[in-house]
């Protein structure tokens, strides 16, 4: 052992699990710990601490795999976690099933069926883009994007999902229930492959 080795006490080691495990700094993974003391990220962490460097997070990078934003009469039913996810509209696809796009309506228990396996997008990514809307498509208006990716539960039990639509000379967002129908100007945000 070198003679100014560092040595991790017992009492360290608990602290730096409280802080992983403390709100905001999460999730942590066995994967990400590894990733964490790989190559020199420790001495970079260092730099900051001691003001010789910053951290500063990457334009517009969205973390799909956060809690999404719950109002207080739903709970999340379902959410597929998409990673990191850098916005790029290029990246967005807005996808219509085929009874959509030939014009009919399609119920939304249907189409949640026909997005089964599809790489929807989430509600943490309207989250972002509401607080960014100079980042949202002008194309975009006129439809209501719908975000698959998180179902939420109303309180008497149905099921509804959440979208992004132009009115009134904003970027808002409302939920729709699953019992509704949805048309040729309601599609769903995937991921483009």
């Amino acid at each position: 052992m070198l003679k100014d080795a560092f040595v991790l006490s017992g009492g360290q080691s608990h602290e730096i699990e409280m802080a992983m495990n403390r709100p905001g700094n999460g999730p942590w993974t066995p994967a990400l710990v590894q990733e964490m003391c790989k190559g020199d990220t420790f001495g970079r962490i260092r730099g900051v601490l001691n003001g010789l460097a910053e951290i500063k997070p990457l334009e517009h990078a969205i973390d799909l795999d956060a809690t999404p934003f719950c109002p207080s009469d739903l709970t999340v039913e379902e959410h597929q976690k998409g990673g990191i996810f850098r916005w790029d509209p290029a990246k967005v696809q807005l996808y219509l099933s085929k009874l959509q796009s030939k014009g009919k309506v399609i119920g939304g228990h249907d189409l949640r069926k026909d997005l089964a396996g599809k790489s929807v997008l989430n509600a943490c990514l309207l989250d972002y883009l509401l607080k960014n809307p100079h980042l949202i498509p002008e194309e975009w208006k006129g439809k209501a994007i719908f975000f698959w990716g998180t179902i939420y539960r109303y309180l008497d039990g149905d099921l509804c999902v959440w979208c992004l639509y132009w009115a009134g000379g904003q970027w808002q967002s409302i939920s729709r229930w699953l019992g509704n129908g949805w048309r040729g100007s309601n599609p769903a945000a995937l991921r483009a492959s």
